[in-house]
């Protein structure tokens, strides 16, 4: 009798149901996941040849949007990005020159002029077959000169110009698929000797 009393008056907590706890685990899911994919990283697919041999079409990425907040982009690092006359799309290139320098093409050499007045030639050693053509471009405070690796098939700053910091999207993080090219920051090298 006595305990009759006690299992009466304790309350009896309600499980919670299958619709219920599948709207919480929802819920739960977006309240992390959202803030990710908007602010820290989100996912790419290389589509073209630009940067061929270092990525090749079809390639899966995740990009770090959050690194650029932090730091300014350097010199060698694959970067992705809205394309500035038409920023609904998507590219990926490799900082060559960064604001204020001077880029010069000269034949098969690539060399930047710093902002210290420094000359420097660039070792390109992800490229397989070298740049041609003879151009001199300067660049403003906040642009930076882009190129694909695969130069023959690639639109970038030697046909538009600098590219705007605020196009910049983030850099190639991990490639993750294929499997056996899977890797940590992808591409990046150091491009001066």
């Amino acid at each position: 009798m006595e305990q009759e009393i006690l299992e009466k008056s304790i309350p009896k907590i309600k499980e919670p149901g299958f619709w219920s706890e599948t709207f919480r685990f929802i819920i739960i899911s977006l309240l992390v996941v959202i803030p990710i994919r908007l602010y820290i990283a989100q996912p790419f697919v290389v589509s073209g040849e630009s940067m061929i041999p270092t990525f090749q079409n079809g390639e899966y990425l995740v990009v770090d949007e959050i690194s650029y907040r932090l730091r300014s982009p350097a010199r060698g690092e694959v970067i992705i990005f809205k394309y500035p006359a038409d920023p609904s799309k998507y590219f990926i290139k490799r900082i060559i020159g960064l604001p204020g320098e001077k880029v010069s093409l000269n034949g098969e050499n690539v060399s930047v002029t710093t902002t210290d007045s420094e000359e420097i030639l660039l070792s390109e050693p992800y490229i397989e077959a070298p740049t041609f053509g003879n151009s001199v471009t300067t660049l403003g405070p906040n642009e930076y000169f882009v190129m694909g690796d695969n130069r023959s098939a690639s639109s970038d700053s030697r046909i538009w110009g600098g590219l705007p910091k605020d196009n910049i999207v983030g850099r190639a993080l991990l490639r993750l698929l294929p499997v056996a090219r899977a890797s940590v920051l992808p591409g990046q090298v150091k491009i001066t000797e």
